[in-house]
């Protein structure tokens, strides 16, 4: 029956320069039900949506709305017909209040042109309580975390009084409490008859909220499914095509010498007065992953900061391998054998308006492999290492070497990031949370390249909100509360409610180094 769809999406063809991103794919959205769009990075997912939103206009197909077919020109169409969208990358304005983002390009305005604020502050207060969702409306949004610029977003669309919600990979930057929480929101919604699409590469997440999952892989549309009729293996056979292993496999750890060495490491807030890190101490050896445990925003990223150079430290020492770096430039650190997955990949990862093949040179295009005695770049070699690169780790992107990297999904993006400091052959690897935003087939193929790394006698220090990947890929865990590390456990003896007990601060012990 017609009626009782909200959207359909019927027979819809997007083409781009050497890739068909989506190809004659049909998707019905039910009134008032959550319905995931599930594939692998590059299926189309986001594709199909911004079609859907009016940023891109296929070349084929028809969309309709209650049974009606429309014609959706620009994100102004889309929002006319009830449709909101918080994008993957958030799309906000970083020196401008919350206030000022959710009523952005629908300011209430008085007779002479004047912003009748009060009455938008109102009703901004008025939907935050209502749906659980707290926010400080006079916030600058650069000074806000990425989950509160979550928050944000949608209630830019619930301010809009959007009937039909799209939540574009919404958890690949939330910590496992928000995660619970935009959870419940969507339920809140949906039972108020909003109709949401949610995409999402997180099998766990779909099973918990969505009424029904439709599948796409490279492009295609694979089949829909309901998820109380399906299971987590069945959506990832049909995703990735083939079965994936959900438990990591590794032989016990052989640690060697100390490959990192970090004493009393002090560094200070942005955000607050207190230190973001408090005289923090460890080792990691060769041949073993220590993985930083700890709920989002106890210091876990200004320690990474301090140890790759990205900010000053007040206090405290970094050695590699012996040496001390404690005040080496990043160059510097990188050529001594330090590699960094960056955790925002397009502030720190990537240069977004460079082609693929200079971004996967970035840290090595001095060297004389690609740049000649006269100080210019060879071209065919590095032509020839991206081409390597893209085969190696399954880099899919339209135009191959020469892609922007800005047009690439993010999952690829991710990949590119992995390939370029997995490639280096570092001596130590710092990884944070390198599989945000990649699909469980990726995953797998990170996990076992970062145990080939500590096999191969390297030292991996990673940071994870995953708690699964906390379990399953360290050889031991350093939990961070508060800015120093309140516990040293073994993966193969806690539980994740002990692990837990140490993120929230209700357990501690003291660590000896």
């Amino acid at each position: 029956m017609a009626e009782e769809y909200a959207i359909e999406m019927l027979n819809i063809t997007k083409v781009f320069p050497g890739i068909i991103a989506n190809d004659n794919i049909t998707l019905q959205l039910k009134k008032g039900e959550i319905h995931a769009l599930l594939g692998e990075n590059g299926a189309g997912k986001s594709t199909l949506m911004s079609v859907l939103f009016g940023l891109y206009q296929p070349e084929e197909g028809t969309i309709k709305k209650d049974g009606k077919e429309v014609k959706i020109q620009n994100p102004n169409d889309a929002n006319d017909l009830g449709i909101g969208m918080v994008h993957q990358h958030f799309k906000l304005v970083e020196c401008f209040t919350v206030l000022d983002n959710i009523i952005l390009g629908v300011e209430p305005c008085g007779k002479g042109g004047f912003l009748h604020k009060e009455e938008a502050r109102k009703k901004v207060m008025e939907l935050s309580k209502k749906y659980g969702l707290q926010v400080n409306p006079d916030a600058l949004i650069e000074d806000i975390t990425v989950g509160m610029q979550q928050r944000t977003e949608i209630l830019k669309m619930l301010y809009r009084d959007n009937e039909i919600l799209i939540f574009d990979e919404p958890t690949a930057v939330l910590t496992p409490q928000e995660i619970d929480e935009l959870m419940q929101i969507m339920r809140n919604l949906a039972a108020e008859g909003k109709s949401i699409l949610f995409i999402s590469h997180k099998l766990a997440e779909i099973m918990a909220v969505a009424d029904r999952c439709t599948v796409l892989r490279k492009g295609k549309y694979i089949g829909t499914v309901e998820t109380k009729n399906t299971t987590p293996e069945a959506l990832s056979a049909m995703m990735v095509g083939r079965n994936v292993n959900f438990h990591v496999e590794k032989e016990p750890a052989k640690p060697g010498d100390v490959v990192l060495e970090v004493r009393d490491l002090t560094v200070g807030s942005k955000t607050h007065k207190n230190d973001a890190v408090k005289h923090v101490s460890f080792d990691v050896h060769a041949g073993e992953i220590v993985c930083i445990a700890g709920i989002d925003g106890n210091g876990q990223t200004e320690l990474v900061y301090g140890i790759t150079g990205l900010e000053p430290l007040k206090s405290g020492t970094v050695k590699l391998k012996g040496k001390d770096l404690t005040k080496a430039s990043i160059r510097e650190r990188s050529v001594s054998g330090m590699s960094h997955i960056p955790e925002d990949r397009h502030k720190h990862g990537l240069v977004l308006d460079y082609s693929l093949e200079y971004n996967l040179i970035l840290q090595t295009y001095f060297s004389p492999e690609f740049t000649s005695k006269a100080g210019f770049l060879k071209r065919g070699p590095i032509r020839e290492y991206a081409n390597r690169l893209i085969e190696e780790y399954d880099i899919r992107s339209g135009q191959g070497p020469v892609t922007t990297a800005r047009s690439m999904s993010g999952g690829n993006q991710q990949k590119a990031i992995i390939a370029r400091e997995i490639d280096k052959k570092p001596e130590l690897l710092v990884a944070v949370q390198p599989t945000r935003g990649l699909d469980v087939g990726a995953i797998e193929g990170v996990h076992k390249e970062l145990i080939a790394q500590r096999d191969a006698g390297k030292a991996c220090l990673l940071v994870s909100l995953e708690l699964d990947e906390v379990m399953d890929v360290p050889d031991r865990i350093l939990v961070m509360y508060e800015g120093e590390i309140v516990g040293e456990l073994d993966p193969k003896t806690t539980t994740q409610e002990e692990l837990g007990l140490y993120m929230a601060g209700a357990k501690r012990k003291e660590v000896e180094v």
